[in-house]
């Protein structure tokens, strides 16, 4: 498999910084636990817990993507897409969205998290959850309706840094 995160990611960073990206909910490149799965999928649909720092001097907001590069669609799969996280958020604990940020529309349709599901017996997908930092206090056309695409095309030139925390989940 092809990590493909990378080619879907907007214009690189401005400078060399790095966002270091944890979550207290799975460990990197570890597995994902049932409850963060998709409702469908036998899980409870919790997003995770995730933290992050060393946002470079500047940044005015946050974004974040999870994505699956690994969905059999040939194109990957968008289970979350948040714009509009304020600069001052570092974390965001299980299950809730910062107060001010707006949730995009995932490939489920839902303009909320939508967690893993891969196909039952496929090898465990591996799903990135990005932090992006932005030299933008707020993406314009940010709203329930933008898709994981349309949000990479909003950030471009406007992205400071970015990191990503991997999970992993299988059926």
């Amino acid at each position: 498999m092809t990590d493909t995160v990378s080619v879907r990611a907007p214009q690189g960073p401005k400078n060399g910084h790095a966002i270091r990206v944890t979550s207290t909910t799975f460990p990197a490149d570890g597995m994902i636990p049932a409850k963060v799965a998709f409702g469908g999928c036998g899980g409870q649909n919790v997003s995770p817990q995730l933290a992050w720092a060393n946002a470079p001097e500047g940044t005015k907001s946050f974004a974040l993507i999870c994505f699956d590069p690994d969905a059999p669609t040939g194109s990957g799969f968008y289970h979350w897409v948040v714009a509009n996280i304020p600069a001052s958020v570092t974390s965001i604990s299980e299950n809730t969205v910062p107060p001010g940020a707006v949730q995009g529309s995932t490939d489920y349709g839902e303009s909320k998290y939508g967690g893993p599901c891969p196909p039952t017996g496929d090898p465990p997908h591996r799903y990135h959850f990005t932090v992006y930092a932005l030299d933008i206090p707020s993406i314009e056309s940010a709203g329930p309706t933008m898709t994981g695409a349309r949000l990479v095309f909003s950030m471009r030139g406007h992205l400071l840094a970015q990191g990503t925390l991997t999970g992993k989940y299988a059926r």
